[in-house]
C-alpha cells in the first residue's frame, strides 16, 4: 500500500478528454477541492505527453468515450503508460466487460472508476491512486483474479482448422511459451517431468518440429488462444496417462532429432 497524503498536500491531476462539455463539468468539480490542482487536454497521445510535460501530473484521469472507441482509447493509455510509467492512470468509464477491465489493467491503469459513483468517491479514488494504491471494485477484482488463476492453454491448428494437440498438449505448449522449464511445468500441471517431457515427444512428432524454440515459435505464428480449462494432473499415473497403457504416450519408436529437455 502506498503512503496517504497529507491533507495540506495538493495533488496535481491531468484530465484527458476529448468531451468538451464533460472535461469542463470534470474538471469543475474537481477544482471546487482544494487539494486537487487540475489540467486538461484532449484524449490522444500527443496531447496528453504535452500537457505531463509542461505541467508534471501525480494522476491522471482518462475517459473512456463510445464503445466504438475503447480500443483506440487503450492504445493511448498503453503509449502513456510507456512513456510516463511513474504517472498513475485511473480510466473513467460508463462500465466494463471482463475483457476492457483486463485491457485497461494490462495497458498500465492502477484504477477504474465508474461514472455511476459520485463526485466525492471519484476524489478518494484519485488520492488512493496518487498515493499508490489501486482502485477497482469486487467484479473488477474477480476478473483479474480469474485471468491470473487460470491455467494457460494456446490451441494450435492444422492448415484446414483443426485442432493438431490435446487439450492437455496445448496447457503444454502454452506453458513452454511462456519460458517455462519441464521442471516448473511438471509443478504447474501437477505432473512428473519425465510425463512432461513425453508429451512434447509427441507434440513435435505432430507438429514435425524438433526443438523448443521451434515449437514457440510455432505457437506464435499458427496459435490462438481459449478460454483454459482445469485438467487435473495426478502425478506420473494421472488418469489421461494411465489411459495410454505401457505409458508412451502413442509415441513411435525413434524418438525425434532434439531432446526436449529444459
Amino acid at each position: 500500500m502506498g503512503t496517504l497524503l497529507t491533507t495540506t498536500e495538493t495533488v496535481a491531476v491531468l484530465v484527458a478528454d476529448s468531451n468538451r462539455m464533460r472535461a469542463q463539468l470534470l474538471t469543475g468539480a474537481l477544482r471546487r477541492r482544494p487539494e486537487f490542482r487540475v489540467t486538461h487536454c484532449l484524449m490522444d497521445t500527443v496531447s496528453i505527453l504535452q500537457a505531463v510535460t509542461s505541467k508534471p501530473a501525480r494522476v491522471a484521469l482518462l475517459t473512456l468515450g463510445s464503445p466504438a472507441n475503447a480500443q483506440e482509447t487503450i492504445m493511448t493509455l498503453r503509449r502513456f503508460h510507456i512513456s510516463h510509467p511513474d504517472i498513475p492512470k485511473v480510466l473513467l468509464a460508463d462500465s466494463c466487460d471482463r475483457e476492457l477491465v483486463v485491457s485497461i489493467f494490462r495497458s498500465g491503469a492502477r484504477g477504474i472508476f465508474i461514472l455511476d459513483s459520485n463526485v466525492r468517491q471519484l476524489c478518494k479514488c484519485l488520492l488512493r491512486v496518487a498515493a499508490g494504491q489501486v482502485w477497482a471494485n469486487t467484479e473488477q477484482l474477480n476478473y483479474l483474479i480469474d485471468l491470473i488463476s487460470e491455467v494457460p492453454s494456446l490451441r494450435v491448428f492444422n492448415a484446414v482448422g483443426h485442432p493438431l494437440l490435446t487439450p492437455r498438449e496445448e496447457q503444454v505448449v502454452a506453458l513452454v511459451a511462456e519460458g517455462l522449464s519441464n521442471r516448473e511445468i511438471a509443478r504447474e500441471l501437477n505432473l512428473s517431468e519425465h510425463t512432461i517431457k513425453k508429451y512434447l515427444f509427441r507434440i513435435f512428432e505432430k507438429l514435425g518440429i524438433s526443438t523448443r524454440v521451434e515449437l514457440v515459435l510455432y505457437a506464435v505464428n499458427h496459435g490462438a488462444a481459449r478460454s483454459a480449462e482445469w485438467l487435473a494432473g495426478g502425478g506420473p499415473t494421472a488418469p489421461e496417462e494411465a489411459a495410454q497403457g505401457d505409458g508412451t504416450l502413442g509415441l513411435p519408436a525413434a524418438p525425434p532429432k532434439r531432446s526436449p529437455h529444459s
